[in-house]
This record gives structure tokens, C-alpha cells and sequence, in this order.
């Protein structure tokens, strides 16, 4: 169901499709929220909410991580499924500036407060990286690959990987290679 969301001056609305699933909501309770839009509903402007939204992380990695704040990491792609996982590819134009040490933090501690906001939602930071075969190799780590096959026509990525590497490559419920398909932009088969 919709939840009503008290802004001050004005109410939100966090409709259920922008809900996280495995989130409960009380009243009284002090929530970080995306404004996904301001629509003219019959009574005056909507704001519509999200806690789900993959910009919401978007703002979250800005708010903490000063180097994407200022555009020295760049937030290339994010890929979410709200609740459980979420995959973000991160890059830097210096050579000097390690996009995923900078979004980690020290000893974690950057990553670790997204990570409570987000109630425990498993978050992967996974260097971008322009040739396809490197970027899915990074998304798909800790997993080894034995080979890929490209089919750049359809976007398609074969993935090869060993019998005791295959749960590992893609994920409960066949999340992680989903998500890794998703941040990729390109279909990725894991056999």
C-alpha cells in the first residue's frame, strides 16, 4: 500500500511500486527518501517517493563519497534489486584516485554507512572498465571465468565457468547474474 510521507510544508507520497519489499514502515519513523517526481494530482502537486529507486543510491554514494560529489569518480551504472542487492560500476579519469577504494572508505567505512541506510542490502562496487570481457569479469568477481564469448550483434555475453564456480557466478535465485547483465547493459549467460 501507499505510504504517506509528511515533508513540512508538504505531503509525499511513496507509492507500493517504489516501496523496498523487506522495509517496514511505522509512523513516527525518520526516513530518507528519492524524489522520483512532482506530478499535478487533483488536489494540488504530488511528490512522488522512493526508497527503491536506483538514483536514491545515486544520491546516497554522493552524499558520502566527496570524489562522486565533485566528478572525480564517475557513477558509470547502477543495477538494484531493491531490498537485496545492488551493483554500482564506478570509474576515474585519474590515475591517481582509486574510484572503488574512494567509495569504500576507510576500513569500509563510507560503503558501511550506505549499507545502514539501506538496512543491510548487500552493495558490490566493481570498477568500470570500456572492453566488455574486463567489466563482466569485475561484476562477476569473486567468480573465475574460464572464457567469454562475445556476440556483439545481440549484445550477448557466454559466459564460461567452472562446475564448482556456477552457484557462486549467478547468485541466489540467479540475482547475481541478472544484475550483472543489467549494469553491463548486455544479456550475460552463465554456463
Amino acid at each position: 500500500s501507499d505510504v504517506m510521507i509528511d515533508l513540512g510544508k508538504f505531503e509525499g507520497i511513496m507509492p507500493s511500486r517504489e516501496r523496498v519489499s523487506t522495509e517496514e514502515y511505522n509512523v513516527g519513523d525518520r526516513l530518507r527518501v528519492y524524489v522520483v517526481a512532482v506530478e499535478n494530482g487533483p488536489r494540488g502537486p504530488e511528490i512522488i517517493l522512493s526508497r527503491s529507486h536506483p538514483n536514491f543510491i545515486r544520491r546516497l554514494f554522493e552524499g558520502e563519497v566527496s570524489e562522486i560529489a565533485d566528478h572525480t569518480v564517475e557513477l558509470r551504472s547502477i543495477a538494484r534489486e531493491a531490498g537485496y542487492r545492488t551493483k554500482i560500476a564506478v570509474h576515474s579519469d585519474d590515475d591517481k584516485v582509486d574510484p572503488v577504494g574512494a567509495c569504500v572508505g576507510l576500513r569500509g567505512a563510507r560503503v558501511k554507512n550506505i549499507v545502514r541506510e539501506l538496512n543491510n542490502e548487500k552493495v558490490d562496487i566493481i570498477p568500470w572498465d570500456p572492453e566488455i570481457e574486463n567489466f563482466v569479469a569485475n561484476a562477476l568477481n569473486p567468480a573465475k571465468l574460464e572464457s567469454i564469448n562475445i556476440d556483439e550483434d545481440r549484445r550477448r555475453l557466454n559466459v564460461v565457468v567452472d562446475e564448482e564456480q556456477l552457484s557462486l557466478a549467478i547468485g541466489k535465485r540467479g540475482q547475481n547474474a541478472r544484475l550483472t547483465s543489467k549494469l553491463c547493459g548486455w544479456h550475460v549467460d552463465i554456463q
